[in-house]
């Protein structure tokens, strides 16, 4: 049993990972300063930050470790949120996203990278 709960968790990071590198793609596409970073070639862990303007910054991490949503502005911390709240908060962002305008098409490319 928990040989399959291991390998459930390990698919769940990456798919998430998969979806924030998409999420990126499109804020940056939208005109929003966005990436994702990835370790490695196996997905399982990313760095994601997005810049919504006027020194608004969400940062959302996930790892074999943990998931997190940080959202700071002017470099102060106003929310920190762990596990299924910081996913619902990335659900939200995402909402947002896809209510917003259609994509700038001189945006330039997205960020989402490895390091």
């Amino acid at each position: 049993m928990f040989l399959r709960l291991a390998h459930q968790h390990r698919q769940f990071v990456q798919d998430l990972v998969m979806n924030l590198q998409a999420l990126a793609i499109v804020l940056e596409r939208r005109g929003y300063p966005a990436s994702c970073y990835t370790c490695g070639d196996q997905m399982n862990s990313a760095s994601f930050m997005v810049s919504l303007g006027d020194n608004h910054l969400i940062r959302f991490l996930v790892s074999d470790y943990g998931i997190t949503w940080t959202e700071m502005r002017d470099d102060r911390e106003l929310m920190k949120l762990e596990g299924a709240e910081a996913i619902n908060q990335l659900q939200e962002l995402a909402n947002i996203v896809k209510q917003s305008a259609p994509p700038c098409t001189t945006a330039p490319k997205a960020l989402a990278k490895k390091f």
